[in-house]
């Protein structure tokens, strides 16, 4: 069983980063979903290799990549940010590359709105966003074998 921490859109709210820092201390995976203002960066240095980051359009420095296709306990996953895509305006995009990839699940951000999402099989999480100018929120994963459970988190 593995466990992963999926955030998006911080832009540098690191008031609420450090706030998470229990939950990333305890879990397998963090993953970044892009638009993190440099707070990525702390992430990884605190938290070394279980974290992910995605860049994202508000990303000066790239921090990591555009979008990446992850192996956890068997489950394929594709994670980007979602501004490559169309997030804002139609999820089919981001689902074909998805099931492109013969992934499972879906993680992007961009929207800033948490929601969860299935298409044909493909389950599609938006875990919504850390940034000082809306309701916050953070989505947590359980991966034991083939099955996932997950669960949006406002904050």
């Amino acid at each position: 069983m593995k466990t992963a921490v999926v955030i998006s859109d911080s832009h540098g709210n690191m008031r609420q980063i450090t706030a998470l820092d229990g939950i990333f201390k305890e879990c397998d995976y963090i993953i970044h979903l892009g638009d993190t203002s440099g707070d990525g960066a702390r992430i990884k240095s605190q938290f070394g290799n279980k974290t992910i980051l995605v860049n994202g359009n508000c990303d000066p420095v790239k921090l990591g990549q555009d979008e990446v296709v992850l192996n956890i306990e068997g489950v394929k996953i594709f994670a980007t940010h979602g501004h490559l895509y169309s997030a804002k305006t139609t999820l089919n995009r981001i689902y074909m590359r998805g099931n492109e990839e013969n992934c499972r699940l879906v993680l992007y951000g961009h929207t800033h709105r948490a929601c969860e999402d299935e298409m044909n099989g493909v389950t599609l999480i938006n875990p919504g966003n850390l940034s000082r100018y809306s309701q916050n929120s953070y989505c947590y994963l359980v991966i034991n074998g083939d099955k996932v459970v997950s669960k949006i988190v406002v904050i």
